[in-house]
């Protein structure tokens, strides 16, 4: 598979292990910790700290633009330059600790997606399907990442999805890019938020 062929691209051990390992583990910790403090009502339930009401997963701990995953989302940039050949503008990130029966629903993504990638950060591993046909329809390619790779894959012209997890649990980040000179590049640039790291403010 090959990015400027087939849309999409497995690239093995992108991040080193250690540190996605060293990344699950702090949000393993940051999950148990955010539940804590909203079931003692310290804080109220917000995107900033992360929330388990994500409609596409629900009952799913998921954190849109956590600090350390927009860290990441700004490390691997030249990387995703590289393997695509495309010059790229960070938009946002958005990563999900799944669950035992959990799934996602074949789709495409939105104009902030233009051009994304899929971390395994770490737990159990969890197949994803990319339909490289873009939209005429099959059974997809099965790829199984390790901790540390990553698939890049076109968001919004490629469906994707992954079959119900019979797994415990699993990190996963996802990081999304714009074309540099694309027709969304200015528009989506940081996903319409002033800086990184920042909260979604046009919800």
């Amino acid at each position: 598979m090959n990015y400027k062929k087939d849309g999409y691209q497995l690239m093995k051990k992108a991040v080193l292990p250690e540190l996605a390992n060293f990344v699950y583990n702090y949000f393993l910790l940051k999950r148990k910790a955010v539940d804590w403090a909203y079931r003692k009502n310290m804080i109220q339930p917000n995107s900033f700290f992360g929330t388990w009401g994500d409609a596409q997963v629900p009952g799913t701990y998921c954190c849109y633009a956590d600090h350390a995953m927009e860290t990441l989302l700004l490390m691997v940039l030249p990387k995703m330059q590289q393997e695509t050949g495309l010059k790229l503008v960070p938009t946002y990130s958005f990563a999900r600790i799944y669950k035992k029966g959990d799934i996602l629903h074949r789709h495409t993504d939105r104009s902030s997606c233009e051009v994304s990638t899929t971390i395994h950060l770490g737990g159990d591993k969890w197949p994803l399907f990319i339909d490289g046909t873009g939209g005429r329809g099959n059974g997809g390619t099965k790829v199984l990442l390790d901790v540390g790779d990553m698939l890049v894959y076109s968001g919004c012209h490629l469906e994707h999805w992954r079959e119900p997890f019979e797994g415990d649990v699993c990190g996963q980040v996802f990081l999304h890019y714009n074309h540099l000179d694309g027709p969304f590049a200015e528009k989506n640039r940081f996903d319409r938020r002033p800086m990184l790291g920042v909260p979604n403010l046009w919800d």
